[in-house]
């Protein structure tokens, strides 16, 4: 029997209903979620040994296993972020501390990452609560009121060579070895980033030691901003498409935003394994306790969510122009449109001004 079948409310129009009728999806399979785990670490790992014996004999095309590796590492940084919502195993002391391991490979520390995420769950979409954990986004009229010297800066960030290429070496290498944004918070958020830079350094010393500091590096290196330039890409645009939502506090729900400002990215089968399912995201934010393995049943049971926000991989593409909201259309711009419009509109302030 299908869950959704065990569920007797039916969906609405009504977005308010979804997390009740998603909970049913919520428990973890403590063998299905040991599989994935096992599945992830060990060929991510062989592959770094395959790498490394490849390069002592001088193989250096052998590189090209750093690829299958990265998409390794990353489905290990999404275990990781299922344990941050207490959805990969049932018990909280599993979840944390499977997290906090599998944090020293992403150079992610756990404790401190989970509460910035929670936050970036619980106000995503909300036009007076953005900075923390989001993608920085202004509207078009913040952005015609900064000053020459803030456009610059917004525009830099928001270049893809920027954004997907130093953007991913920063979060990961350098952002997170403090806890930016909880530094005021007390000592846990230090103990996270403090206790996982010490395991890092710990395990970057046996690895050097074992195969040298040249092999590490040419290995550990590309895996790691492969990774890292993936991740920081499926973020993007799990929240950066055109018909995203955001709205200020008056009109903004945690359902709506969840619901229809946050994309399906709809990929092949091969790519949603190694993503583990994260672009199916409209879901799991609606229902955050969901294991990322029980998230195309809900498609299923579900089929009117399949088009909701729906982005196939070539739609993403197209994500990338997309960086300023407008608030008075509900759609996110190209900084051409957004030129483009502004002129629109002052030529027809100033023909209303003359009439």
């Amino acid at each position: 029997m299908k869950l959704a079948d065990a569920v007797s409310t039916q969906p609405s129009d009504d977005v308010r209903h979804w997390p009740k009728l998603l909970a049913a999806y919520r428990e973890p399979d403590l063998m299905r979620s040991a599989i994935e785990l096992g599945v992830s670490f060990f060929p991510f790992a062989a592959l770094w040994v395959l790498t490394w014996l490849s390069i002592t004999h001088g193989q250096w095309l052998g590189l090209i296993l750093t690829v299958p590796a990265a998409g390794f590492l990353l489905r290990l940084f999404l275990i990781q972020h299922d344990c941050g919502h207490g959805s990969f195993f049932r018990q909280r002391l599993a979840n944390d501390w499977v997290g906090r391991a599998i944090g020293v490979l992403t150079l992610t520390p756990y404790d401190y990452w989970r509460r910035t995420h929670a936050v970036h769950h619980a106000h995503s979409g909300n036009l007076d609560h953005r900075g923390m954990g989001d993608v920085q986004t202004l509207t078009v009229d913040e952005y015609f009121r900064a000053s020459p010297w803030q456009r610059f800066r917004y525009r830099l960030y928001r270049h893809p060579a920027i954004m997907f290429g130093f953007g991913s070496l920063y979060v990961f290498v350098i952002k997170h070895r403090l806890p930016i944004g909880l530094m005021r918070d007390g000592w846990r958020p230090w103990t996270s980033a403090m206790a996982t830079n010490l395991a890092i350094l710990a395990a970057v010393a046996v690895l050097i030691w074992l195969v040298g500091p040249w092999r590490f590096l040419a290995i550990q290196v590309p895996i790691v901003l492969i990774a890292g330039t993936i991740g920081v890409w499926l973020f993007y645009v799990q929240h950066q498409f055109e018909e995203t939502t955001w709205e200020p506090d008056p009109t903004w729900t945690f359902q709506e935003a969840a619901l229809h400002g946050s994309s399906h990215y709809d990929l092949p089968p091969i790519l949603a394994w190694f993503t583990a399912n994260i672009g199916i995201h409209h879901v799991h934010h609606l229902g955050s306790r969901i294991p990322y393995y029980r998230l195309p049943q809900v498609l299923k049971d579900f089929p009117d969510l399949k088009g909701v926000g729906r982005l196939t991989l070539m739609d993403s593409l197209r994500c990338v122009n997309l960086v300023l909201w407008d608030e008075e259309h509900k759609r996110l711009l190209s900084f051409r449109d957004a030129k483009r419009f502004r002129a629109n509109q002052t030529a027809q302030a100033r023909s209303t001004h003359f009439l």
